[in-house]
């Protein structure tokens, strides 16, 4: 069975792959890099439900495979909710993660430890060539910390230490790629939806 996932990011195409394989032990995650090259479409809708539905509707009108897509930011307390659905380019074109890492930190140098506050926000989007669209959320609470810390995960998971790990003062690119999966925004809207995703395929016969 494949699932094309909407992505060239070879740490989002992993996480999917080991959540979805909980569901459907024979599928095979594929991304934007395995499969011919089609016009993208552009992240403009205001909402991460809206763009990640747009990607994966257009991912699988170029590829016909059952297809997922996810939009996903972090919402700051602070910033009255950005950089949301700006996060991937909050700094500016090209989209390069320490640039905007840097100018969150900027932007909350002021800002004192108990206004930090922020959640990441994720949509998962599924479309099937039989019809069916899903759309799932998930979020990740926490806070905004003052320095990069870690090397794991991707985007501001170096700035974002989870409630689930307030105490320990770890940040979501200090953990395991396991207990990150357990928490994470991504995470639970996958687990959420790998179920409908599995009996789809099961359904509709994956590709």
């Amino acid at each position: 069975m494949r699932v094309f996932l909407a992505s060239r990011n070879a740490k989002k195409l992993g996480e999917m792959q080991r959540i979805l394989r909980e569901h459907a032990p024979g599928i095979e995650v594929v991304g934007l890099d395995d499969v011919p090259a089609y016009d993208e479409p552009v992240e403009d809708q205001p909402t991460f439900e809206g763009n990640a539905l747009h990607k994966a509707r257009a991912g699988m009108a170029a590829t016909g495979l059952p297809t997922l897509a996810d939009d996903s930011g972090l919402c700051v307390d602070a910033l009255n909710g950005m950089p949301g659905v700006l996060s991937a380019r909050w700094s500016g074109p090209p989209k390069d993660d320490h640039r905007n890492n840097e100018l969150l930190l900027a932007q909350l140098a002021d800002v004192p430890d108990a206004r930090r506050g922020a959640h990441f926000a994720c949509a998962v989007a599924f479309c099937h060539p039989a019809g069916a669209e899903i759309v799932v959320h998930g979020e990740m609470h926490g806070r905004v910390i003052r320095e990069l810390r870690g090397s794991g995960g991707f985007g501001y998971d170096v700035l974002f230490v989870a409630d689930e790990h307030a105490d320990a003062d770890v940040t979501s690119a200090e953990l395991t790629a396991a207990e990150k999966d357990r928490i994470s925004h991504r995470g639970r809207a996958l687990r959420e939806i790998a179920p409908a995703v599995a009996a789809a395929l099961g359904a509709g016969g994956g590709t």
